[in-house]
């Protein structure tokens, strides 16, 4: 029997910007609602960023993040996820604030360095809502994403050892799975390992099923039983990959981090209308959708009492 899927929901980000979708959440109660809404709809985990509530630029704030997470908190049981991506072009310290403030459950981990462009969007839009959005985009053309053996290693020993914090290692790149083997091959992190494999954007591996394919055949490799893998694509590839890891046995991330639509040229309304949508397809496969309890055993996670926000 297939275990059932663990759906993550990403609903903001730090990548879209408040022109390109009236439905994007800014302030923190429109996140805390988002977060909330993608939990009922069937997310077992909601992985989160921050944004200024005035002009929803990304934002490092720690006190944005108890403001939502606090909302999330009572009203769900679902696992919240920290980002330590933070915004591009945050410093190392500014992206680990909000996760060493509320010692959450899980955190994101980007386990390598990378060019990351979203300049090719600058292209899509003629008028903004905000000045810091073109420039944002635009810095991104000659910018790198940095996380370096230096930088992982402090992540690691901040959070998991601070803290008991476990991981979602976003892998952008085949080479980022080798960097992952590579930090438990030091004795840092223990199992079971949450591989979330990024496909479609620019500067890391293509949105191509041949890609998904031999990256998790390298992961099996690599990790073996000892790991539990998903996917997320970018933009309009997001449904297809995610359907396609649940086919052969994954797990998966939608949310409007990683698109801002629901299908071909139709913005989606909301957060929890993606979760619906592709919870709909997984169980028309035959697969159940695991519950936050099912996650928190899975990934071996410290649990909901032991957070401080």
């Amino acid at each position: 029997m297939a275990k059932p899927v663990i759906i993550t929901c990403a609903p903001t980000g730090g990548i879209h910007t408040p022109t390109m979708s009236p439905h994007l959440p800014v302030t923190p109660d429109e996140i805390a609602a988002a977060a909330i809404e993608a939990a009922e709809a069937g997310a077992a985990i909601i992985h989160l960023h921050a944004r200024d509530p005035e002009t929803g630029r990304p934002d490092p704030r720690p006190e944005l993040f108890l403001d939502f997470m606090g909302q999330i908190g009572a009203a769900t049981d679902a696992v919240l996820n920290v980002s330590t991506g933070g915004g591009l072009g945050m410093t190392r310290e500014e992206r680990l604030r909000a996760a060493v403030a509320t010692s959450p459950e899980m955190a994101s981990l980007n386990v390598g360095s990378l060019n990351f462009g979203i300049f090719p969007m600058l292209e899509k839009y003629s008028s903004w809502k905000h000045e810091w959005e073109p420039e944002f985009l635009e810095m991104t053309r000659d910018f790198i994403f940095r996380n370096t053996f230096a930088d992982l290693e402090h992540v690691v020993k901040e959070l998991r050892h601070g803290h008991g914090t476990r991981f979602e290692f976003e892998c952008y790149d085949l080479g980022h799975l080798y960097n992952l083997a590579w930090l438990i091959d030091q004795g840092w992190l223990e199992p079971p390992f949450f591989v979330q494999m990024v496909f479609g954007v620019l500067g890391g591996v293509g949105a191509d099923l041949d890609n998904l394919q031999h990256m998790h055949t390298i992961a099996e490799k690599l990790f073996g039983d000892d790991y539990e893998w998903s996917v997320l694509a970018a933009g309009r590839h997001q449904m297809s990959f995610a359907t396609q890891a649940a086919m052969l046995g994954g797990n998966l991330r939608v949310g409007m981090e990683d698109s801002l639509f629901i299908g071909p040229g139709e913005l989606t309304p909301s957060n929890a209308a993606q979760v619906t949508k592709i919870r709909g397809i997984v169980e028309a496969l035959g697969h159940t959708v695991a519950t936050p309890a099912e996650a928190r055993e899975r990934l071996g996670l410290k649990g909901a009492d032991r957070v401080t926000f």
